[in-house]
């Protein structure tokens, strides 16, 4: 039985699914988009698994990451929010959410699809690193800061350039997939 080479953070159970099924997988459908940016949102200050655990409480909480309902969240719903131990209960994190839908339906408006204004900072490309070891990820990138500033100046929170670059890694963006990872090989362009 050959052992499956991954990159060096897939080390438990939780962080092996995700890392084999999702991450760096190129994502194109808006609402996931909207998803993983707010999750990743989330994620500032805590670890990756912490949100893993509880994404699908975020989903259930967040009517499946709705732009449309998330941006009518009245004063009851943001404290029912504030109660829910399923998800991180932070005020600015959950009233971040809620900008950023709002934020995120006026790219609608204007481009047609999250996808098309979001890819567009890499081109409408994965683009492909070349990562031999931990030493190598980046934190942010002149693309992620380009993505941060444009987020920002459009109304999104909580999407500095180091989210901005763990989102971009999440849905496929850049392939940071080390080298020696059979992951990197089945999402390289380079093929």
């Amino acid at each position: 039985m050959q052992v499956k080479v991954r990159c060096e953070w897939a080390t438990d159970e939780l962080n092996i699914k995700y890392h084999d099924n999702e991450w760096g997988v190129p994502v194109h459908n808006d609402r996931k988009l909207f998803e993983m940016l707010v999750l990743e949102g989330a994620q500032a200050g805590l670890s990756w698994t912490t949100i893993l655990k509880k994404r699908e409480s975020y989903r259930l909480a967040f009517d499946g990451f709705n732009p449309e309902k998330i941006a009518t969240y009245d004063r009851k719903k943001i404290d029912s929010l504030l109660t829910n131990e399923g998800i991180i209960r932070n005020k600015l994190k959950i009233a971040a959410t809620i900008a950023n839908a709002k934020a995120y339906l006026k790219i609608l408006e204007e481009f047609g699809s999250f996808d098309k204004y979001i890819w567009g900072f890499v081109g409408d490309k994965t683009i492909d690193n070349k990562i031999r070891n931990h030493d190598d990820y980046k934190p942010k990138t002149k693309e992620s800061e380009d993505m941060s500033r444009d987020l920002l100046a459009r109304g999104f929170k909580f999407v500095g350039p180091t989210i901005c670059y763990a989102f971009m890694e999440a849905v496929g963006m850049v392939n940071d997939h080390q080298i020696t990872c059979f992951r990197y090989k089945q999402l390289t362009t380079d093929n």
